[in-house]
C-alpha cells in the first residue's frame, strides 16, 4: 500500500465558545441543550448516533457505532443483542464510553458511564414500536457470530416472515436496553489556533457534579 500524507489536512474551528460560567450545574441538562442545538440547526446525519466502546472479553478496546434512543437524567438509553459481542463485553465488564462528535456544530461529547440492562417491559415497549422487518432482523440475526454468507441471513429472514404472516412478533429474550448512568461527561468545543474549549463534570461522592476547565 502507497503510504499517504496526511499532514496537510485541516480544519478552523470558530463557530462557538463554551465558557464555564455559561454552563450548568448538571451536565445532562448541558447535553440536552447541545443535542436539541445540532439536530434544529446544524442538521447534522443522525444526530442520535454515538461510538460505544468497551473492554471485550479478549481484553482489547473496541469501538462501535450505535443509535441513542433515550436520554434523561439517569442516562442514555440503547438497545442491542445481548448475545452479541458487545453484550457480552458489556456484561463482563459494565464500565463503557461514549461520545458524539457533530463534525457540522464542531462539538464533541466523552462520556464514561456504567451499564445496567433496562427493565424488561421497556424492552418490550420499545421493541413492539419498531418497524416488522428490524423485529424479524433482531431474531435472524446471531450478531457478532460467523455466517457462510449473504444468503443464509436473506433464506433465514424469508423463512421467518412466513412463519409469523399474520402474527405478533415478540421480543426475544436475548434482545434488549442497556441504560448508561454517567459518572463523568467532557463537552469540547472547537476553538481557533486548536485552543479548544473543554468542561469536564465528574461525579463526586455526594453525587453532585464538579466542573473543571481542561487545557486543550
Amino acid at each position: 500500500m502507497e503510504e499517504q500524507d496526511l499532514s496537510n489536512y485541516r480544519k478552523v474551528y470558530n463557530k462557538k465558545e463554551l465558557l464555564i460560567k455559561d454552563t450548568p450545574e448538571n451536565p445532562l441538562e448541558l447535553f440536552r441543550t447541545w443535542f436539541l442545538e445540532v439536530d434544529q440547526h446544524f442538521l447534522e446525519d443522525e444526530t442520535n448516533a454515538m461510538t460505544v466502546s468497551t473492554i471485550g472479553l479478549d481484553g482489547y478496546p473496541k469501538s462501535r457505532v450505535v443509535l441513542l434512543k433515550r436520554y434523561t437524567y439517569e442516562g442514555f438509553i440503547f438497545y442491542t443483542n445481548y448475545q452479541s459481542e458487545k453484550g457480552k463485553a458489556i456484561l463482563a465488564n459494565p464500565n463503557v464510553c461514549l461520545s458524539f462528535f457533530w463534525p457540522k456544530a464542531e462539538r464533541q461529547i466523552i462520556i464514561k458511564g456504567v451499564t445496567e440492562k433496562i427493565a424488561e417491559n421497556l424492552s418490550d415497549g420499545y421493541f413492539e414500536s419498531r418497524p416488522r422487518g428490524s423485529q424479524l432482523g433482531a431474531i435472524v440475526s446471531h450478531q457478532s457470530e460467523v455466517i457462510e454468507s449473504r444468503d443464509v441471513l436473506d433464506s433465514k429472514l424469508k423463512d421467518l416472515e412466513h412463519s409469523y404472516e399474520g402474527k405478533d412478533i415478540e421480543r426475544p429474550d436475548y434482545w434488549g436496553g442497556f441504560i448508561v448512568k454517567p459518572v463523568e461527561l467532557e463537552f469540547w468545543q472547537g476553538r481557533p489556533n486548536r485552543l479548544h474549549d473543554r468542561i469536564r463534570y465528574k461525579l463526586e461522592d455526594n453525587f453532585d457534579w464538579k466542573k473543571e476547565r481542561l487545557s486543550p
